[in-house]
């Protein structure tokens, strides 16, 4: 086989192997998840902003790799703090140490199937997207020694939105939905949507303090 059928070739097993990685994300299905059952099963929640977002090949996949600044720690990770970058970042001189926009000394950076490489995207379903300087509040699930993931994809995922006018800040769950009911003739929510982020901590440090009770 010469050097250009065999780099053809390669490239044929390549996108056989994308093609099959897009068709079993395609049929991935996610399971409900109640705001409760997230609060237990996260290894850690924070409130965070997006850094960065870099994809990069491994195991035969690409994968996007999503740095953020720990903006606020919710729920202590169960496995200790070796995924935490805490290397010091220095705010600019006009922004006190306390505002909400002076640099965070941590850092953490969540992995997720999918991405954009070399010309080459591959999209799952349901996997949360995320751009540099948004805020979210994020479900983390990880094993010992393991990079983050966002548990339940989407369901883990809240984004924090504020009011161009008045600056108040409102948060909205990416799974939540809006469906009409015929039988009551009314739009039902389901998830958390457009709760204000007052009410959105509140609701969220009443699951934590509930789960710590139920497993004593």
């Amino acid at each position: 086989m010469s050097n250009r059928n065999g780099k053809q070739f390669l490239w044929i097993l390549f996108f056989i192997a994308l093609a099959l990685t897009a068709i079993v994300a395609s049929a991935t299905t996610l399971e409900p998840m109640s705001f409760a059952r997230l609060t237990r099963q996260a290894t850690a929640i924070a409130r965070l902003r997006c850094v960065s977002v870099q994809s990069t090949w491994a195991g035969g996949e690409i994968w996007t790799d999503t740095r953020f600044a720990v903006l606020q720690q919710e729920k202590a990770d169960a496995y200790g703090t070796n995924q935490v970058d805490f290397k010091p970042r220095v705010a600019p001189r006009e922004v006190s140490a306390e505002s909400e926009d002076a640099a965070p000394s941590a850092t953490i950076t969540v992995r997720q199937l999918g991405g954009n490489l070399a010309g080459l995207h591959a999209q799952v379903d349901d996997v949360p997207q995320f751009h540099a300087g948004e805020e979210v509040y994020l479900f983390l699930w990880r094993r010992a020694g393991e990079p983050y993931r966002v548990l339940g994809w989407t369901q883990g995922t809240f984004r924090v939105t504020r009011d161009a006018l008045s600056g108040a800040a409102r948060v909205t769950q990416d799974s939540a939905m809006a469906a009409f009911h015929g039988e009551v003739r009314e739009f039902q929510s389901r998830g958390v949507r457009n709760l204000p982020l007052a009410a959105f901590e509140a609701k969220l440090r009443a699951a934590i303090a509930a789960g710590v009770a139920g497993e004593k």
